[in-house]
């Protein structure tokens, strides 16, 4: 097990193909998707092994610093969902418009057993600091529904500002918040 960084509570750690199942059972709570691109969408878990592993798996071999990391809460041991630091382009929504491609990307997904507990907020941070502060991140952002107020809240709290909301093609009313270095930089709290 490789692992990427530790907070107070958190373990992130490369993913392998024996997360197939931790997958699986993430992505199959419509509880957990409903505010992300695959709602409605059940898993399937072929392609949890044949395209979603692998994608994540290969991020580790193109980036030093970037990819998509399984979380682990140290006190059980237990997958409690992802996050990812990844370049822009690396989106399936990815367009010039909104980004530019040598932005990077931050997101996450965690369980619903362990919402409302700063797990996000935590993770998310600790990305950030590295992002800036290690990999050489210059620029970094967010996209999520307008009505994900709970993602919105994680992203204020972490200092990303809102810069831009708009309909994407498919009639989804989402929000960017974003930060740079020099903001970061001003940053006390993070």
């Amino acid at each position: 097990m490789t692992i990427f960084l530790e907070t107070e509570r958190l373990i992130l750690r490369q993913f392998t193909k024996d997360d197939a199942d931790n997958l699986f059972e993430l992505n199959s709570d419509l509880e957990v998707t409903r505010l992300t691109p695959d709602v409605g969408q059940l898993p399937n878990s072929t392609e949890i092994q044949t395209k979603t592993l692998p994608q994540y798996l290969a991020y580790y071999e193109l980036y030093d610093g970037y990819g998509c990391w399984a979380a682990v809460e140290k006190s059980s041991q237990a997958f409690i969902g992802w996050f990812y630091l990844r370049p822009a382009i690396h989106a399936a929504y990815f367009n010039p418009q909104l980004a530019d491609g040598d932005d990077i990307e931050l997101g996450y997904r965690l369980c619903k057993a362990i919402w409302g507990k700063g797990y996000a907020t935590e993770g998310a941070k600790a990305l950030i600091w590295k992002g800036f502060r290690e990999v050489g991140m210059h620029r970094v952002f967010t996209v999520a529904l307008a009505v994900n107020a709970p993602s919105i809240r994680v992203m204020e709290k972490i200092g990303l500002k809102r810069e831009k909301r708009f309909l994407d093609e498919l009639g989804n009313d989402l929000v960017i918040h974003a930060l740079n270095k020099d903001e970061f930089e001003s940053l006390s709290r993070i």
